[in-house]
C-alpha cells in the first residue's frame, strides 16, 4: 500500500475509554471506515432497570455507505456483546478468528440475525483488504482462546491494535503470542500503537494460566472428601479446561451450571478448543446419583451477579442445588472494579451456610502488566502511543510507562470516547468530536430509556410517587369529585391517615381558590396542585416524591 504525502487517518473511539467495557473504535480513511470490536458494558448501580449498555453509533449510521466491516479481536462480551443491537442498524460483514466467530454466531442465532449477517473466519497471518485498509490478524494470548491483535495498514501508515492481551509463554492451549511478528511490523515503521491498559498499574509480568492449574491440583488433593464448586468467567475456556483436567485426574464427574457457561463450553468443544475426556461430563440432574467427593460443579457467578447460578445457590433459590456444610467453593476470578461488594456478599452468604470459600491464588489475569507492555512497545516502536481499554487511571498508567520509555507528551495521546483524532507522519491532533455515549437496552427496547427516564426512576426509587385524581365539570372546571390521593413508595398509608387527610384538604383549598379565580386551564390547574402539594409534603416529611395530577372531565 503506497504511502501518500500528507494523508491523514482518523481514529474515532466510540466507547471503551472511560471504563472497562463497551469497546468500539472506528478507523476512517477517505471513503472507507472499518470498526474494531463492538462490545457492551454492564449497567452500574444507578442505571435502574437497565439490562445492558451499548455504544452510541450515530456517527456510523450517518456514514453508513462508507462502513466496510467489523474486525473483532476476541470473544468477550465487552468486545462482541453489542453486535446483535448494532447490526440492526449497520449490517456489514464481521471478520474474526474461529472461536470468536463461533461465539458471535451463537449470539446472532439467539437474535435471529444469523442468516442476515455475513461472517468471515480469519486465520492468524491472514490479510483482509477492505476499501483503503488492509488488516492483519496477529496471534496473542488472553483469558479466552483465539485472541488477536490487529495490524491496520492504511495509506497514512500502520496502526497496531493489541486487543486484550498478555504474554503467556506456556499457554494451556495453542501457541504463545507471536512476538516475532510484532517485531517485524515494528521494523516497517508503525504510526501508532493502541495497547490494552487494564493492568498497566501492576508491575512485573502476568502469571501464566498454567499456574492456576497447579493451584487447582493442590485444592483438589486437599479436599478429597468434599464436593467442589468452581465459579469462573464462562468465557475463560482455558480455565474450564484445567478444571476438567484436574477433575478427571481425581476421578470426579463434572457438572456445568449457568446458561452462558453451558453455551460457551458447547461451542468451544464443538470447535475443538476444549477436550473433555469420555464419561466426565454429567447432567446437573444426575448430581444426586454420585457421592459428594466424586463431583465438581463448574458454575457462573464469580462476580456475585444476582441472577447467576452461584448467587441463586448461595441464597437458597436454586431449583436443583443446595449448598451444604461439606462444600468447598473456589472463586476463580478477580472482582471487576465495582463488583467488590457483590463478591464480598456472596462469600458471606456461602460461609454462613457452612461452606469453605477459597479465593486466594485461584486466578491469573488475562491482561498485560507493565513489563509486557514495555516488551510490546520495544518491539513495535510506534511513533505515537494511544493507551486504550480501561478507566482513565489505567490509561494514565500506560502513558507513564511510555514516558519512561522516552516518549514525550506530544506523542502520547489520551483520547476520550467521541474524539476524532487525525493522525499522520507529520502530526496527530484531535480535530473534532462526534456523538458517543451510552444507549440503554431495557427488555426489548433499545435506546427508548434515556437519561431523563433513568433520572425519573432514581427519583421514584428515592421518594416514591403521589397520584392526585380529581373530576371536573366540562367547561366550568367545577370540582365534582376528589381530590383523591394514591401513593406508592412514599409513606405507609394506613399509618399516615392524618397526613393524607391534611394533604387532601390542602388540595381542596387550592381547587377552591382556583375556582374563585375562574381558572379553567388544565395545565395551570395541574401545576398549581403539584406545587402546593409538593410544598406541603416537603414541610411535613422533608421528602420530594414525584407528584402526578390526573384530571377527568365529565
Amino acid at each position: 500500500m503506497k504511502k501518500e504525502k500528507n494523508s491523514t487517518l482518523k481514529i474515532i473511539p466510540l466507547g471503551g475509554l472511560e471504563a472497562i467495557g463497551m469497546n468500539i473504535t472506528a478507523f476512517e480513511y477517505g471513503d472507507s471506515i472499518i470498526v474494531v470490536d463492538c462490545g457492551v458494558a454492564f449497567p452500574e448501580d444507578d442505571m435502574l432497570g437497565v439490562d445492558l449498555v451499548v455504544p452510541d453509533i450515530t456517527y456510523l449510521q450517518d456514514n453508513l455507505d462508507r462502513v466496510k466491516g467489523f474486525f473483532i479481536t476476541h470473544g468477550h462480551e465487552d468486545h462482541i456483546g453489542a453486535l446483535p443491537y448494532v447490526l440492526l442498524e449497520i449490517n456489514v460483514p464481521i471478520y474474526s478468528t474461529k472461536l470468536t466467530n463461533g461465539l458471535i454466531e451463537h449470539k446472532l442465532e439467539e437474535h435471529n440475525l444469523l442468516s442476515k449477517t455475513k461472517r468471515k473466519v480469519v486465520k492468524y497471518g491472514q490479510h483482509i483488504n477492505l476499501g483503503q485498509f488492509r488488516v492483519e490478524f496477529i496471534k496473542t494470548n488472553h483469558s479466552i482462546q483465539d485472541a488477536a491483535a490487529l495490524a491496520i495498514y492504511s495509506p497514512a501508515g500502520i496502526v497496531v491494535h493489541t486487543g486484550d492481551f498478555k504474554v503467556d509463554y506456556t499457554p494451556v492451549f495453542g501457541d504463545a503470542i507471536d512476538l516475532p511478528r510484532f517485531g517485524e511490523i515494528g521494523k516497517k515503521g508503525v504510526l501508532a500503537l493502541m495497547a490494552d491498559s487494564t493492568n498497566a498499574e501492576r508491575p512485573g509480568f502476568t502469571m501464566s494460566e498454567k499456574t492456576v492449574g497447579r493451584t487447582f491440583d493442590q485444592i483438589f488433593s486437599e479436599h478429597e472428601k468434599n464436593r467442589i464448586f468452581v465459579a469462573t468467567f464462562a468465557s475463560n475456556v482455558d480455565r474450564v479446561q484445567q478444571i476438567i483436567n484436574t477433575a478427571y485426574k481425581y476421578g470426579r464427574k463434572v457438572g456445568v451450571e449457568g446458561r452462558s457457561m453451558v453455551n460457551i463450553i458447547s461451542t468451544a468443544s464443538e470447535l475443538g478448543y476444549i477436550k473433555i475426556p469420555d464419561n466426565t461430563l454429567m447432567d446437573i440432574d444426575q448430581l444426586k446419583n454420585y457421592p459428594d467427593e466424586k463431583t465438581v460443579l463448574i458454575t457462573t457467578g464469580s462476580q456475585g451477579e444476582s441472577m447467576a447460578a452461584l448467587s441463586r445457590m448461595a441464597s437458597g433459590l436454586h431449583k436443583k442445588i443446595s449448598i451444604k456444610p461439606n462444600d468447598t467453593i473456589v472463586l476463580s476470578s478477580h472482582p471487576i472494579p465495582g463488583n467488590e461488594k457483590s463478591v464480598s456478599h456472596i462469600i458471606n452468604e456461602l460461609s454462613m451456610q457452612g461452606a469453605e470459600v477459597i479465593f486466594q491464588d485461584t486466578h491469573v489475569s488475562g491482561h498485560a502488566c507493565q513489563e509486557e507492555l514495555k516488551l510490546i512497545y520495544s518491539l513495535v516502536r510506534p511513533k505515537y502511543c494511544i493507551p486504550v481499554h480501561g478507566e482513565y487511571k489505567h490509561r494514565m498508567a500506560q502513558a507513564k510507562i511510555a514516558q519512561q520509555l522516552g516518549y514525550d507528551k506530544d506523542h502520547i495521546l489520551m483520547l476520550n470516547s467521541g474524539d476524532v483524532l487525525e493522525i499522520s507522519d507529520e502530526k496527530a491532533e484531535v480535530v473534532d468530536t462526534v456523538s458517543a455515549g451510552n444507549v440503554y437496552v431495557d427488555g426489548l427496547g433499545i435506546g427508548d430509556v434515556g437519561n431523563i427516564v433513568i433520572r425519573d426512576r432514581q427519583k421514584l426509587s428515592e421518594d416514591g410517587i403521589i397520584i392526585v385524581v380529581l373530576t371536573l365539570e366540562s367547561g366550568s372546571a367545577q370540582l365534582l369529585a376528589g381530590p383523591d390521593i394514591v401513593s406508592r413508595g412514599f409513606v405507609y398509608v394506613r399509618e399516615s391517615e392524618d397526613l393524607m387527610e391534611e394533604a387532601r384538604s390542602v388540595l381542596a383549598n387550592k381547587m377552591e381558590m382556583l375556582g374563585d379565580k375562574h381558572v379553567t386551564d388544565w395545565g395551570k390547574i395541574k401545576s398549581e396542585l403539584r406545587d402546593s402539594l409538593s410544598e406541603f409534603v416537603w414541610k411535613k416529611t422533608k421528602r420530594r416524591p414525584m407528584i402526578i395530577p390526573i384530571i377527568m372531565e365529565v
